[in-house]
């Protein structure tokens, strides 16, 4: 054998070897399966990123429907209807208990004012005033401070719901430990929400009612973050831990701008009360020369028109130190 025919034998066994190792090694070692693996992986990837962003897209419109279903039902609430606002107050009346004691006002000042001698046209003007308003402003009066006392103890709420979810509670035991254990009005409201989940309705509805009871931003946002968790999933403890931090810094900015603006309040009271208190100070010493307002029609109608500037003068200054945020 020459030394070109062992050559050419070495090449050509070379050869075979190398298409072996290129062609059959693949699929005898299970390469060649491990790369149909990892193309099939490649492959589901965007599969994969496609449907997370399509679950994503999904969740953003629950929670964009769920906006806009609650700000329509608000917008639809803006005329609040007698009933409504009397439970808002707190009290239990029925509206003829109402009218009632609204015309029982209205009879006593009418009396009041025709024993003063203050004459029939008076005395009605004045009854009919007291009957309409006095009971609107008693109404008023009473929900603001129901809704003070509900917004002092609501962010000690929200944190028993958040360590009862974290403690493996549902939410809705988390919301009974509320009803036992908070004072009012927090227990009469979320026992309203008890009461109205255990006939049937979700409890994200029951939760967005919240506001029908107590009308400020604190109980909207519970029931947003409630109705939006319901319908989207998520983590509940960690968005009620966040609507917690948020509702204890808008009480917080709420004191700082009471603070802040006690001194205008304080500025507006003495301005407010300093023409009515000088007219007193000269009707007792000086009563001849401040008579001339109530016996003279000039005097009259410089009274009138006083008052009325001064009641425009109270209602600006009021405009200027009440802050809404």
């Amino acid at each position: 054998m020459t030394v070109e025919m062992i050559a050419v034998f070495l090449l050509a066994t070379v050869a075979t070897g190398g298409v072996a190792w290129v062609f059959i090694y693949p699929i005898l070692s299970g390469e060649r399966q491990a790369e149909l693996r990892r193309e099939s992986v490649a492959k589901a990837e965007p599969v994969a990123r496609k449907s997370s962003a399509r679950g994503q897209k999904n969740r953003r419109e629950q929670v964009e429907e769920t906006l806009k279903d609650l700000e329509e039902r608000r917008r639809r609430a803006k005329s609040v209807p007698l009933a409504a606002r009397i439970a808002q107050a707190g009290l239990s009346w029925s509206k003829q208990r109402y009218f009632i004691t609204s015309g029982v006002i209205g009879f006593v000042a009418f009396v009041v004012t025709i024993v003063v001698g203050g004459g029939l046209p008076a005395a009605g003007v004045l009854a009919l005033a007291a009957a309409l308003g006095l009971p609107r402003w008693m109404l008023s009066f009473l929900k603001k401070r129901r809704e003070a006392k509900f917004i002092e103890n609501f962010p000690d709420a929200v944190d028993i719901i958040v360590r009862g979810i974290k403690a493996g509670l549902p939410l809705l035991d988390s919301i009974k430990v509320i009803v036992h254990d908070s004072p009012e009005p927090i227990k009469s409201e979320f026992r309203t929400i008890v009461e109205t989940q255990t006939i049937g309705i979700p409890l994200g509805d029951a939760c967005g009612k919240l506001y029908d009871g107590v009308p400020i931003p604190e109980a909207n946002f519970f029931g947003i973050v409630i109705s939006i968790q319901q319908k989207a999933g998520g983590n509940l403890s960690e968005a009620l831990g966040n609507l917690s931090r948020v509702l204890r810094d808008r009480k917080k900015m709420k004191a700082k701008i009471a603070a802040m603006s006690m001194e205008a309040k304080a500025s507006a009271t003495i301005i407010a009360a300093l023409p009515v208190t000088v007219m007193l100070l000269v009707y007792i010493t000086s009563p001849d020369y401040i008579m001339l307002l109530w016996t003279t029609s000039l005097g009259n109608m410089l009274l009138a028109g006083s008052a009325f500037w001064m009641m425009i003068g109270v209602i600006v200054m009021k405009k200027m130190i009440s802050f809404d945020f």
